[in-house]
């Protein structure tokens, strides 16, 4: 490898630390901001090998740009690099959504927060739209793929299977599609061009090479991991030892740790699967509060499965037992971003020197695009489950024939949510608005149909 001028790890810290507070906006733009910062401006690396990255990552459960992130610190300043840009993309977000959990705990039922998040209901339901219009844009490129998607969608809309069942499924149909040689499961989705200036590797401080830390070394792979894998299941299995399957804490720990390992297909899906079981099944929250929590993630710096913590903080904060309130809803917030986010570590720790094997794995890649295209469907959902609980005061479930359908009560429809949803929809596929611009507006409308006392 060709001696170049590797920044120092403190300097590296830095540049973790800006690319936290600067992470806005969801996986997309938090992938372009990093392509940026680190590609563009700071050219540690070049394109070519950032989307080898990227693709990979994709590849795994949970937030891809996360774990993008550990992915490049790993390969600048080995494991210490990986854990500095993990925790440093993480950590405004942990403290951004703790501080408004505990005003919206506090004080959610207060007008005017009342009024802002019942804005931000509408401008999130609108983004949610838009990223299935997105997502499906790019993963179904085929009949095949448009089926699963729509089989997905009846599964879990109309009979309420659970999103990892749909997810395994999905995967299986890609496996065995490849291996038939089926035309419709051959190749998948890529990244394609990821920022405006394109930057060879041989033009970068990591070059063309590969670091020496990075070859394949089994041993060091699997001790790491060990210590992960130590570090995220002892305390889950301590849970339950100490306080039973049916204590607040060992529940938190134990889905949120199924939700680390199957949720495949970025944010949004993670968010249907968290709505169908914390809200449906648990009872953690209202379908109204899953969505006041997706408003804090998407208008805070951080990943957007950042909202997992929210669901954890008012899971334990109504289920403290012996301990305050806050208390708990504090220590149930940060034991979900502690085993949503360790997994993360050790699928790259353990992963990364493999990457070479994986990469060109054709059945592999039709696996994930048959996922995909599942999530499309998932999102769909989603949106469709917002959006009955934001524009309707009520909904009623009809069981026939095995569905269990979610309908709305006509006679309930709030004209005011209905309005700002439509507008919501306009500034996204109308005016092209970016979300942070659509969140503001749309929160600021709700504060004025609060004051006028419409909402």
């Amino acid at each position: 490898m060709q001696d170049r001028a590797y920044p120092t790890l403190g300097a590296a810290t830095r540049i973790w630390a800006r690319i936290g507070l600067l992470s806005f906006g969801g996986p997309a733009g938090q992938i372009a901001l990093m392509h940026r910062i680190l590609v563009e401006e700071q050219r540690w690396l070049g394109e070519k090998r950032f989307l080898h990255a990227l693709n990979y990552c994709m590849l795994l459960p949970g937030p891809e740009a996360m774990q993008l992130a550990v992915y490049i610190g790993w390969l600048m300043h080995r494991t210490l690099g990986g854990i500095i840009a993990g925790v440093l993309f993480v950590l405004p977000g942990v403290v951004a959504i703790m501080a408004l959990s505990w005003v919206y705990a506090l004080y959610g039922n207060v007008g005017p927060v009342e009024a802002l998040f019942f804005g931000l209901k509408a401008a999130v339901l609108a983004i949610v739209v838009q990223a299935v219009i997105r997502i499906g844009s790019r993963a179904l490129k085929n009949g095949a793929m448009v089926t699963i998607a729509a089989a997905a969608f009846v599964a879990i809309f109309g009979f309420a299977i659970p999103f990892p069942l749909i997810i395994l499924i999905a995967g299986l149909i890609g496996f065995f599609g490849a291996r038939a040689g089926l035309p419709a499961f051959h190749g998948g989705g890529g990244h394609g061009k990821v920022g405006k200036v394109q930057v060879d590797d041989a033009d970068t401080l990591l070059g063309e090479e590969s670091p020496a830390h990075t070859q394949v070394n089994r041993g060091w792979a699997f001790r790491v991991s060990a210590a992960f894998l130590v570090l995220w299941l002892v305390p889950v299995a301590l849970l339950f030892a100490v306080f039973g399957p049916a204590n607040v804490f060992a529940q938190i720990a134990g889905f949120f740790s199924v939700m680390a390992v199957v949720t495949f297909g970025g944010a949004y899906a993670v968010l249907a699967y968290v709505a169908q079981e914390a809200v449906q099944n648990y009872g953690w929250l209202a379908p109204g509060e899953m969505l006041d929590g997706l408003g804090m993630a998407e208008t805070t710096p951080g990943p957007l499965i950042m909202v997992t913590q929210f669901v954890g903080f008012m899971g334990a904060f109504r289920d403290a037992g012996g301990l305050s309130p806050l208390m708990a809803g504090t220590l149930g917030g940060l034991l979900t971003t502690w085993v949503t986010f360790t997994p993360c570590f050790l699928w790259i720790f353990l992963g990364a020197p493999f990457i070479e094997r994986l990469r060109d794995n054709k059945v592999l890649t039709a696996a994930l695009t048959a996922i995909t295209a599942a999530v499309v469907g998932v999102i769909m959902n989603l949106a469709v489950w917002f959006g009955l609980h934001v524009v309707f005061d009520e909904v009623q479930t009809i069981t026939s024939f095995g569905l269990d359908l979610d309908v709305p009560v006509w006679s309930t429809m709030n004209l005011s949510a209905a309005a700002l949803v439509l507008a919501a929809l306009v500034a996204v596929f109308r005016f092209k608005l970016g979300p942070v611009t659509v969140l503001a507006g749309c929160a600021a409308a709700g504060l004025v149909l609060g004051v006028a006392n419409i909402a």
